[in-house]
């Protein structure tokens, strides 16, 4: 019986262990959280208006660029994939990346060859476990990605949008990424981010409205030229600054489920060892009223 109550004992501190680290990584995410939050919410503006830039620029002209032009025949299509760089976070990469391998396989099925860029560690090791073949990786800022780090990643798509698919080009590039709703719901999503698709178009005018004129300097195409990259960086941002705001909260989420379930078990095994003391203390008493018994009797025949 007493080898039955150490082991309970050894548990409770395991697990109390156990508790203290998942707690301190809820606290870290919880703080972190609210930063992402907030920088998600600050680059909204600046990628709204340059949207309605965009927008209008594609409407009232009818310049053809490249990252605008639909190729004829699709043959080799990019996906760029968005993960964590650590774990700890629940489904939160598993998620994105089987939406990721659902892409993949319709590309296969249309006749178009997938050429994957990642970010992440977790996407990474995913691939390279089942030795697939990777076109280009980024790591190690999942959790406070900056600007720098998305022009590096829309330069490098850009320049294969543009090159020739016989050389390494690509005729598309989709973006696959978590989005984020709110504190409760992120949401896996694939977005195709080249050709470019303007989301948000201008909206019809009223009856009797007056369109107003616009006019280009230098030119149409120097304009277009300076914008339409600045518009794929702040995309490619964004949806890095959402993915890093649904990985923390999915930690936090992940890791306080971690310490509820850690304090359910100290209570469990604090009622088995608090079970096997009395029953180890009633054993006890046991041997002690039986041999005073037994002092007893033979006192009595003596």
């Amino acid at each position: 019986m007493g080898a039955q109550l150490r082991i309970y004992r050894q548990r409770i501190r395991s697990v109390q262990a156990t508790k203290k680290i998942t707690r301190a990584f809820e606290l870290i995410a919880s703080s972190q959280m609210v930063r992402a939050q907030q920088r998600v919410v600050s680059s909204a503006p600046y990628t709204t208006l340059l949207t309605r830039a965009v927008s209008a620029l594609a409407t009232h002209s009818h310049e053809n660029h490249p990252l605008t032009t639909e190729k004829g025949e699709i043959t080799r299509s990019a996906v760029l994939l968005v993960t964590s760089d650590r774990g700890l976070a629940g489904a939160y990469s598993s998620n994105v990346i089987k939406e990721s391998e659902r892409l993949v396989e319709l590309l296969r099925q249309q006749g178009r060859e997938p050429v994957v860029y990642i970010t992440g560690r977790k996407g990474v090791a995913f691939y390279r476990y089942r030795r697939r073949e990777i076109e280009r990786e980024w790591t190690g800022f999942s959790d406070a990605p900056t600007f720098e780090t998305a022009q590096d990643i829309a330069r490098t798509l850009i320049d294969a949008f543009l090159a020739d698919p016989a050389d390494g080009g690509v005729d598309e590039i989709h973006v696959v990424s978590t989005r984020f709703v709110n504190m409760v719901s992120q949401v896996p999503e694939v977005v195709r981010m080249l050709p470019l698709e303007v989301v948000e178009g201008v909206e019809a005018p009223a009856p009797h409205e007056v369109l107003p004129l616009y006019e280009f300097e230098p030119s149409v195409q120097v304009v277009l030229d300076a914008l339409l990259p600045a518009y794929v960086e702040s995309k490619i941002f964004n949806a890095l600054l959402q993915s890093a705001a649904s990985e923390l909260v999915s930690r936090q989420r992940a890791m306080k489920s971690a310490t509820d379930n850690a304090e359910e078990l100290i209570r469990r095994y604090t009622r088995l060892a608090n079970t096997a003391r009395q029953a180890e203390i009633t054993q006890e008493i046991s041997e002690i009223v039986g041999g005073a018994n037994a002092l007893a009797a033979s006192g009595a025949r003596a």
